[in-house]
Protein backbone atom coordinates (compact mmCIF):
# COMPACT_ATOMS: atom_id res chain seq x y z
CA UNK A 1 0.00 0.00 0.00
CA UNK A 2 1.19 3.67 -0.40
CA UNK A 3 1.48 5.86 1.99
CA UNK A 4 -2.23 7.52 1.53
CA UNK A 5 -3.56 4.12 2.00
CA UNK A 6 -1.25 3.23 4.70
CA UNK A 7 -2.66 7.20 6.57
CA UNK A 8 -6.28 6.06 5.56
CA UNK A 9 -6.25 2.57 7.01
CA UNK A 10 -4.71 3.42 10.46
CA UNK A 11 -6.09 6.93 10.59
CA UNK A 12 -2.94 8.89 11.13
CA UNK A 13 -2.62 11.57 9.07
CA UNK A 14 0.45 11.30 6.79
CA UNK A 15 2.90 14.19 8.37
CA UNK A 16 2.60 12.19 11.90
CA UNK A 17 3.42 8.98 9.94
CA UNK A 18 6.84 11.05 7.97
CA UNK A 19 7.76 12.02 11.26
CA UNK A 20 7.56 8.56 13.07
CA UNK A 21 9.46 7.62 10.11
CA UNK A 22 12.52 10.06 10.85
CA UNK A 23 12.28 9.24 14.38
CA UNK A 24 13.08 5.69 13.14
CA UNK A 25 9.76 4.27 15.28
CA UNK A 26 8.43 2.83 11.84
CA UNK A 27 10.57 1.39 9.34
CA UNK A 28 11.13 2.30 6.12
CA UNK A 29 8.78 1.19 3.41
CA UNK A 30 10.08 -0.67 0.25
CA UNK A 31 11.13 1.90 -2.37
CA UNK A 32 9.77 1.54 -5.35
CA UNK A 33 10.63 5.04 -6.89
CA UNK A 34 12.65 7.58 -6.40
CA UNK A 35 9.79 9.58 -4.22
CA UNK A 36 7.34 6.76 -3.61
CA UNK A 37 7.21 3.66 -0.72
CA UNK A 38 5.65 0.35 -0.45
CA UNK A 39 4.03 -0.26 2.98
CA UNK A 40 2.72 -3.40 4.12
CA UNK A 41 0.35 -4.95 6.92
CA UNK A 42 3.71 -4.80 9.44
CA UNK A 43 3.74 -0.97 8.81
CA UNK A 44 0.45 -0.60 9.54
CA UNK A 45 0.59 -3.14 13.11
CA UNK A 46 3.59 -0.75 14.22
CA UNK A 47 1.80 1.97 13.63
CA UNK A 48 -1.19 0.73 15.83
CA UNK A 49 1.35 0.51 18.51
CA UNK A 50 3.59 3.26 18.45
CA UNK A 51 0.36 5.09 18.39
CA UNK A 52 -1.10 3.43 21.04
CA UNK A 53 2.42 4.03 22.83
CA UNK A 54 2.32 7.47 22.50
CA UNK A 55 -1.72 8.50 22.17
CA UNK A 56 -2.76 6.15 25.45
CA UNK A 57 0.50 5.48 27.12
CA UNK A 58 1.53 8.99 26.96
CA UNK A 59 5.46 7.37 25.93
CA UNK A 60 7.68 9.62 25.12
CA UNK A 61 9.01 9.37 21.77
CA UNK A 62 12.76 8.54 23.18
CA UNK A 63 11.40 5.29 24.88
CA UNK A 64 8.74 4.50 22.11
CA UNK A 65 12.35 3.85 20.31
CA UNK A 66 14.09 1.97 23.07
CA UNK A 67 10.76 0.15 23.65
CA UNK A 68 10.78 -0.90 19.40
CA UNK A 69 14.18 -1.42 19.74
CA UNK A 70 13.72 -4.36 22.39
CA UNK A 71 11.05 -5.72 20.15
CA UNK A 72 13.11 -5.47 16.91
CA UNK A 73 15.85 -7.81 18.94
CA UNK A 74 15.90 -10.86 17.19
CA UNK A 75 18.92 -11.86 18.77
CA UNK A 76 17.17 -11.66 22.47
CA UNK A 77 15.21 -14.96 23.13
CA UNK A 78 11.78 -14.78 23.91
CA UNK A 79 11.56 -14.26 27.52
CA UNK A 80 14.22 -11.70 27.54
CA UNK A 81 12.85 -9.95 24.55
CA UNK A 82 9.59 -9.05 26.15
CA UNK A 83 11.19 -8.35 29.51
CA UNK A 84 13.47 -5.93 27.66
CA UNK A 85 10.43 -4.36 25.82
CA UNK A 86 7.93 -4.13 28.47
CA UNK A 87 10.95 -2.65 31.17
CA UNK A 88 11.69 -0.44 28.99
CA UNK A 89 7.85 1.39 29.19
CA UNK A 90 7.62 4.49 31.99
CA UNK A 91 6.68 3.72 35.54
CA UNK A 92 5.50 4.99 38.30
CA UNK A 93 8.17 6.73 39.99
CA UNK A 94 9.93 4.49 42.34
CA UNK A 95 10.14 5.91 46.09
CA UNK A 96 13.59 6.76 47.66
CA UNK A 97 14.99 4.00 50.45
CA UNK A 98 14.70 6.44 53.09
CA UNK A 99 13.29 9.80 53.82
CA UNK A 100 17.24 11.30 54.97
CA UNK A 101 16.77 10.50 58.56
CA UNK A 102 17.77 6.05 58.47
CA UNK A 103 14.69 5.28 60.80
CA UNK A 104 11.62 3.95 59.99
CA UNK A 105 11.28 4.38 56.21
CA UNK A 106 14.66 2.05 55.64
CA UNK A 107 13.04 -0.21 58.35
CA UNK A 108 10.06 -0.12 55.93
CA UNK A 109 11.85 -1.20 53.01
CA UNK A 110 14.00 -3.57 54.17
CA UNK A 111 10.62 -5.43 55.61
CA UNK A 112 9.20 -4.77 52.44
CA UNK A 113 12.02 -6.72 50.65
CA UNK A 114 11.82 -9.39 52.89
CA UNK A 115 7.84 -10.24 52.39
CA UNK A 116 7.97 -9.76 48.72
CA UNK A 117 10.93 -12.54 48.53
CA UNK A 118 8.74 -14.32 51.28
CA UNK A 119 5.87 -14.12 48.56
CA UNK A 120 8.01 -15.14 45.70
CA UNK A 121 9.43 -18.44 47.46
CA UNK A 122 6.26 -19.41 48.33
CA UNK A 123 4.83 -19.21 44.52
CA UNK A 124 7.61 -20.87 43.33
CA UNK A 125 8.74 -17.61 41.24
CA UNK A 126 12.14 -18.73 40.64
CA UNK A 127 12.48 -16.44 37.62
CA UNK A 128 10.97 -13.60 39.26
CA UNK A 129 13.52 -13.99 42.55
CA UNK A 130 16.37 -14.33 40.65
CA UNK A 131 16.21 -11.39 38.91
CA UNK A 132 15.20 -9.31 42.03
CA UNK A 133 16.10 -5.93 42.34
CA UNK A 134 17.62 -5.98 38.51
CA UNK A 135 13.91 -5.94 37.61
CA UNK A 136 11.65 -2.20 37.68
CA UNK A 137 8.66 -4.50 38.46
CA UNK A 138 9.93 -6.03 41.59
CA UNK A 139 11.08 -2.43 42.55
CA UNK A 140 7.71 -1.39 42.33
CA UNK A 141 6.41 -4.04 43.94
CA UNK A 142 8.33 -3.46 46.82
CA UNK A 143 8.27 0.07 47.27
CA UNK A 144 4.44 -0.02 47.26
CA UNK A 145 4.75 -2.69 49.79
CA UNK A 146 6.99 -0.48 51.60
CA UNK A 147 4.12 2.74 51.04
CA UNK A 148 1.56 0.66 52.51
CA UNK A 149 3.53 -0.68 55.61
CA UNK A 150 4.29 3.26 56.33
CA UNK A 151 0.72 3.82 56.33
CA UNK A 152 0.03 1.42 58.74
CA UNK A 153 -1.44 -1.10 56.19
CA UNK A 154 1.28 -4.39 56.74
CA UNK A 155 0.70 -6.37 53.75
CA UNK A 156 2.48 -9.39 54.19
CA UNK A 157 3.34 -12.48 52.18
CA UNK A 158 0.07 -14.03 52.66
CA UNK A 159 -2.08 -11.37 52.32
CA UNK A 160 -0.46 -10.80 48.88
CA UNK A 161 -0.29 -14.49 47.98
CA UNK A 162 -4.21 -14.65 46.57
CA UNK A 163 -3.73 -11.67 44.51
CA UNK A 164 -0.48 -12.84 43.03
CA UNK A 165 -2.45 -16.19 42.15
CA UNK A 166 -5.23 -14.25 40.75
CA UNK A 167 -2.61 -11.80 38.96
CA UNK A 168 -0.71 -15.60 37.39
CA UNK A 169 -3.96 -16.26 35.92
CA UNK A 170 -4.57 -13.08 34.01
CA UNK A 171 -0.57 -13.24 32.42
CA UNK A 172 -1.78 -17.03 31.40
CA UNK A 173 -4.61 -15.76 29.77
CA UNK A 174 -2.82 -12.59 28.47
CA UNK A 175 0.24 -14.87 26.65
CA UNK A 176 -2.57 -17.31 25.68
CA UNK A 177 -3.56 -14.28 23.66
CA UNK A 178 -0.21 -13.52 22.45
CA UNK A 179 0.32 -16.72 21.15
CA UNK A 180 -2.90 -16.28 18.97
CA UNK A 181 -0.38 -14.20 16.76
CA UNK A 182 2.05 -15.83 14.30
CA UNK A 183 5.63 -13.87 14.62
CA UNK A 184 7.57 -14.07 17.21
CA UNK A 185 8.38 -9.92 16.34
CA UNK A 186 4.01 -9.47 15.96
CA UNK A 187 3.77 -11.46 19.51
CA UNK A 188 6.27 -9.50 21.54
CA UNK A 189 4.44 -6.23 19.95
CA UNK A 190 1.03 -7.41 20.97
CA UNK A 191 2.40 -7.92 24.19
CA UNK A 192 3.26 -4.46 24.36
CA UNK A 193 -0.14 -2.93 23.40
CA UNK A 194 -1.89 -5.27 25.54
CA UNK A 195 0.04 -4.08 28.84
CA UNK A 196 -0.70 -0.43 27.75
CA UNK A 197 -4.32 -0.94 26.13
CA UNK A 198 -5.53 -3.60 29.00
CA UNK A 199 -4.87 -1.90 31.84
CA UNK A 200 -7.55 0.68 31.87
CA UNK A 201 -9.81 -2.59 31.17
CA UNK A 202 -8.40 -4.55 34.12
CA UNK A 203 -8.43 -1.43 36.33
CA UNK A 204 -12.38 -1.10 35.18
CA UNK A 205 -13.55 -4.50 35.34
CA UNK A 206 -11.68 -4.88 38.86
CA UNK A 207 -13.79 -1.64 40.04
CA UNK A 208 -17.35 -2.81 38.65
CA UNK A 209 -16.45 -6.53 40.67
CA UNK A 210 -15.71 -4.86 43.69
CA UNK A 211 -18.91 -2.67 43.68
CA UNK A 212 -21.18 -6.06 42.50
CA UNK A 213 -19.67 -7.84 45.39
CA UNK A 214 -20.50 -4.83 47.75
CA UNK A 215 -24.26 -5.28 46.63
CA UNK A 216 -24.37 -8.70 47.25
CA UNK A 217 -22.99 -8.75 50.58
CA UNK A 218 -24.53 -5.29 51.55
CA UNK A 219 -27.26 -4.69 49.73
CA UNK A 220 -28.14 -1.86 47.27
CA UNK A 221 -28.60 0.97 50.77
Amino acid sequence: MRLAELSERSGVAIATIKYYLREGLLPPGRRVSATTADYDEGHLRRLRLVRAMIQVGQVPVANVRKVLGHVDDESLGRTIRLGAALWALPREPEPADGDGDGGAEDEAMAAARAEVDSLLRALGWSTAREVGELSPVHRSLVAAVATLMRLGYPWDAALMAPYAQLMHQVAVRDLDFVETHPSEAEQVETAVAATILFRPVLNALHRLAQEEESARRYGLE
